[in-house]
Order: C-alpha cells, then sequence, then structure tokens
C-alpha cells in the first residue's frame, strides 16, 4: 500500500461513512425517544433505492401498494379504538382521513407520475414522499400500543418487524438488484485521487442533514419536545408532551433518514430487497460506539466503521464484514464493565 492507494481507501471509507452517519443519528434518535432498538432501519435505505430505480423504469414501485396496505390497517386501527373508547362517529372519520389522506395523495401522484418519465431530482423527491410515511405508520401499528414495554420486548418486536420487512419487499420489489443513476456524473482528479459528483453530493447532503437536524433539536418546539421526551418520559408528559406523538414523529424523521441514505448509497453499489439489513447493522454498529447515547459520538463510530470497511477490504476483502462487525465486541465489553447496570424493572 503506498500514499496514493491509502488515500481512494481514506475517501471511500468517508463516503460510506457519511451514509452510516446518516442511519446511526437515526438508531440513536429512536431508542433515545422510544427506547427501540429499530434493526429494520436499514430497510428504509432499500426501499428508497428501490423505489427510485422502479420510477427509473417508468413502472409503478411496489411502495405505493405497500403504503396503501400499511395506511389502510392504521385506518382500521383507528375505527377500532375510536369504538372502544366511544368516540363520536365524526371524530372516527376525521382521524381516518387524517390517517389516509397523505399515504393516498402520495400514492395516486406516484401512480400518474411514475409513466411519464420525469427527471431525476423530481423522481427523488417523489421517492422520499412515498417511503416516510412509513414511519409512522410502522410506529403506530407495531409499536404504539407496546410503549412502555420493556427493552427486550421492543428488540423482539424490531426483529420481526425486520423480517415482515424483509419478505415484503420481496414481494413487492422482486429479487432482481438494481443500481441508480449517479445524481452528478463530474468527476474531479487531484494527483492520482479522483473524486466524483455523487460523492461530493453524499458529503454535501449528510453535512446539511446532520446540520439541519442540530437546528431542530436546538431551535424548534418540536424538537425540544423530542429532547425531553428523551430526556425523561414521564416527566415530558406531565409537562404535556404527548409520547405517542414523539414517537411518530422520531419513526417519521427515521423513515426520512433512511429514505435519503438510499438515494445516496443507490448510485454507488447495487441494492437487492435484503440489501438494507447489512446497510443498517453497520449504522447501528456505529451507535452502539456511541452508547446508543451521543449524536456526536455515533457520528465519530460511524466514520471509523466506513474506513475500517475500506482498509479492511484491501486487506482481507473476504473478511471485511467479519472485522466490522467483531470491532463493536471490544467496544460492548468496554462499556459494560465501565457502565454495569442491574436488571431492568
Amino acid at each position: 500500500m503506498d500514499l496514493s492507494i491509502a488515500s481512494i481507501l481514506a475517501l471511500d471509507g468517508l463516503t460510506n461513512g457519511a451514509v452510516y452517519a446518516l442511519l446511526a443519528l437515526a438508531t440513536v434518535l429512536l431508542f433515545a425517544v422510544t427506547r427501540v432498538i429499530f434493526i429494520p432501519q436499514g430497510e428504509f435505505v432499500a426501499f428508497g433505492a428501490l423505489t427510485l430505480a422502479l420510477l427509473q423504469t417508468g413502472k409503478v414501485p411496489g411502495t405505493v401498494w405497500f403504503l396503501l396496505v400499511l395506511a389502510g390497517a392504521a385506518a382500521v386501527s383507528d375505527v377500532f379504538t375510536g369504538l372502544r373508547r366511544r368516540q363520536p362517529a365524526a371524530r372516527i372519520g376525521l382521524q381516518v382521513l387524517r390517517t389516509l389522506a397523505v399515504p393516498v395523495l402520495v400514492s395516486a401522484v406516484a401512480i400518474w407520475a411514475a409513466p411519464k418519465g420525469f427527471p431525476l431530482v423530481l423522481q427523488a423527491l417523489l421517492t422520499l414522499a412515498l417511503v416516510t410515511p412509513f414511519g409512522n405508520l410502522i410506529y403506530r401499528l407495531a409499536y404504539e400500543s407496546l410503549a412502555d414495554a420493556s427493552v427486550l420486548v421492543l428488540l423482539i418486536v424490531s426483529v420481526g418487524v425486520h423480517f415482515a420487512l424483509v419478505g415484503l419487499g420481496l414481494f413487492f420489489f422482486g429479487a432482481e438488484g438494481f443500481r441508480n443513476p449517479s445524481f452528478w456524473d463530474a468527476r474531479f482528479s487531484s494527483g492520482g485521487l479522483t473524486l466524483t459528483g455523487q460523492t461530493v453530493i453524499i458529503f454535501g447532503v449528510s453535512l446539511a442533514l446532520i446540520v439541519l437536524l442540530y437546528l431542530f433539536f436546538e431551535r424548534t418546539l418540536a424538537g425540544k419536545a423530542l429532547r425531553a421526551t428523551a430526556v425523561n418520559r414521564v416527566g415530558a408528559r406531565l409537562m404535556g408532551i404527548s409520547s405517542n406523538s414523539a414517537g411518530r414523529l422520531a419513526f417519521t424523521m427515521a423513515a426520512f433518514i433512511g429514505a435519503l441514505s438510499g438515494l445516496l448509497i443507490g448510485p454507488t453499489t447495487t441494492i437487492f430487497y435484503d440489501s438494507g439489513f447489512i446497510i443498517g447493522l453497520k449504522g447501528f454498529v456505529a451507535a452502539v460506539f456511541a452508547g446508543l447515547a451521543s449524536y456526536p459520538l455515533a457520528l465519530v463510530g460511524a466514520l471509523a466503521v466506513g474506513l475500517l470497511e475500506s482498509f479492511s477490504s484491501f486487506w482481507a476483502s473476504s473478511f471485511k464484514e467479519v472485522i466490522v462487525f467483531s470491532s463493536i465486541l471490544p467496544v460492548l465489553l468496554w462499556r459494560s464493565l465501565r457502565d454495569p447496570h442491574g436488571e431492568e424493572h
């Protein structure tokens, strides 16, 4: 290895690390607000990349039908909840309308726009609009009624949701892999190092999103409500902050971040229906480096995972995944010795 190869590997590692950083931030956000270790975070990545790929071919993506199914299930849940609480019919109807409005509208636009062949940027925006509502709907259907359960129960639910999403992803998208076109085909060379336009976009979008998340948590009322819920759920409830609303918002943000990550990583690798698990797991490893609590440490951990993966692929490409995932063991051991915890009550 010489300096030129090391520079190429470092650039590749930082590029992947920027995407892992977004997933790690989403994982930390969900755990802090809802105590959910959300294993299926990577499925949002796969759904985003595959939805854009099918829009590129002029087909209606399976995301449309999946979104309508989830919205319909959530609407049925609203009806049963309203009847159980003996709410007026008008109030139940209004809640059902709120549940169905965005998914139905976005799906209708996608069905109309799919064969039109709109520019890549517009298709990417439509993809974000399709995948982002999944977060809210999945939280309502799978987690909301178990919001006060133990972390172990919520983890078991996450495993079930992961297997369900992978199976449904195979049904709606098929087994064929897709690689999306780059958003910017420019190339910048300096010595032996070449920087592609897509790499610039990945760095720029990741940095912009991290800054926007910081401003959201520091300057907006909704962001401060999420922070309050993360610090003390019971105290937040006493102050009038709905833990259900906080959970729905957190999952919506996580779905948006996952879909955006899928758009960013889609042009750099072939994405299959089950590719999201490995990608999301690397973001989870970065989040564990941060103790599932610190956003800055999650960012540092993600860049470290990206660099470790890149250099491992050079020295021992067959074992790069083993090396990356094994790196979590000393971190877990160190945290276990540093912060011993008793059983959860």
